[in-house]
């Protein structure tokens, strides 16, 4: 487990790394920093000055390293337009992100788990109908357009929730639900193939055949082989929530880091831009590598495989 461990953690450091450098050419060779530093109405005298101040006139190479090398001390860059360490604006909203991804992720799993577990050991029943159609409707629903008409029905026409602010964790009820449904459909499909095809496997008929519980045998012998790819499923479905939550939070106006991505998008602020892609992208690689090992502690037979490789 050690080794597999290791290993996968250098694959992990590596792929940080290309990205980062990924990132960094493809953002400055699209943008001039100084012209973006400078604003629109500055002379080409100015613009000359900050490129020489700050060493854009450098080698691309060079300036990679001595961003690397601050990056790795922490220090991500000024940002153009808030004149705030990008260390400052990142670590002041991730929080909300944070919370709202975890969150989300939650109620996800408990709602799908369950649903797909019901619908693997009732198959082709009234109730397997009604939790596909629910999957279906659910991964069919965009969610910019489910998250307006909560706010249409809950905060406008009945006055229940509110539809902006960070206030309260009420604040937060619908943007989590409607991100819970962006996650809900893949994880109770594969829970469900998952279990139907574990259920049908030699070891649990012979369980089944010793007499044990049918709560024992659907939940500690079929559940845990079941849930092996749903963890991985489940970890992209976490990246994509923490990185592609842009839209939910700036609909109800959660000032996390999706909402900073746009608002420094729109304001062609560079440092901001590098640290957050940077930034997204380790969120999916931690959220890779903990389903990683998560899976080989769950099933040995992958560990093997991994050092083999």
């Amino acid at each position: 487990m050690v080794m597999y461990a290791l290993k996968r953690i250098f694959l992990a450091l590596l792929v940080a790394l290309t990205v980062s450098i990924l990132t960094f050419t493809i953002l400055n060779m699209t943008t001039d920093p100084a012209v973006a530093m400078a604003g629109d109405t500055a002379t080409d005298f100015e613009i000359e000055s900050i490129t020489i101040a700050y060493g854009f006139d450098q080698p691309m190479p060079y300036q990679y390293v001595q961003w690397l090398g601050n990056a790795l001390q922490g220090d991500l860059g000024t940002s153009y337009y808030f004149r705030t360490p990008v260390t400052a604006l990142i670590s002041g909203r991730i929080s909300i992100t944070l919370w709202l991804g975890l969150v989300s992720m939650a109620v996800g799993i408990l709602i799908a788990v369950p649903l797909g577990v019901i619908a693997a050991i009732r198959p082709n029943s009234i109730w397997d109908r009604i939790c596909l159609t629910l999957a279906v409707s659910a991964q069919a629903l965009p969610s910019f357009w489910f998250a307006l008409m909560l706010i249409v029905l809950l905060s406008v026409t009945f006055p229940i929730l509110p539809s902006s602010g960070t206030d309260t964790w009420v604040h937060f009820i619908m943007p989590v639900f409607v991100l819970a449904t962006r996650v809900m459909p893949a994880i109770m499909r594969l829970t469900r193939t998952g279990m139907l095809d574990v259920l049908a496997s030699d070891y649990i008929r012979t369980a089944r055949a010793k007499g044990l519980k049918p709560q024992n045998v659907l939940f500690k012998h079929a559940l845990r082989n079941a849930v092996v790819p749903v963890v991985s499923v489940s970890s992209v479905q976490l990246g994509h929530l923490l990185t592609g939550s842009i839209v939910i939070e700036t609909i109800f106006a959660l000032h996390g880091v999706g909402f900073l991505a746009y608002e420094s998008t729109v304001r062609n602020d560079l440092p901001t831009m590098q640290a957050l892609v940077l930034l997204f992208s380790c969120i999916f690689i931690i959220a890779t590598l903990v389903a990683d090992l998560a899976n080989a502690w769950l099933d040995p037979r992958i560990r093997v495989v991994g050092i083999d490789n």
